[in-house]
């Protein structure tokens, strides 16, 4: 079974997000910040991480570094408020393998997700 991380500092998106990728059969795994997250990968070691961009504490930007810097083709989605072209400036030299604008359509969320998982 695949394991997603879901990483959002909002608990009903977290929750929505999980209830959709279980559904698909994926075993998810939350977290509510940068830092959880960060230690959620390293003792749960989920196969895609889907993770909001502006959170408190350590953000997205700073948790897509860490793991880029380390496993350059981890599939990393991200989902911001603000457009893919602002989200890709705020993380110069870095890329996810997509980008999502909330407020997201989550049938396209399922399928890109889907199709990175295909893929590993």
């Amino acid at each position: 079974m695949k394991k997603l991380l879901i990483v959002d500092d909002q608990a009903g998106i977290r929750m929505l997000l999980s209830e959709v990728f279980k559904n698909e059969g994926y075993d998810t795994i939350l977290a509510a910040n940068g830092i959880e997250a960060i230690r959620k990968l390293k003792e749960e070691e989920p196969d895609c991480l889907l993770m909001d961009l502006r959170m408190p504490g350590m953000d997205g930007k700073e948790v897509l570094q860490k793991i880029k810097t380390s496993y350059p083709d981890y599939p990393v989605v991200l989902m911001s408020a603000f457009s893919e072209e602002e989200m890709v400036r705020s993380v110069p030299g870095l890329r996810a393998d997509h980008y999502f604008k909330k407020p997201f359509d989550i049938h396209e969320v399922r399928r890109v997700i889907n199709h990175l998982l295909e893929e590993s």
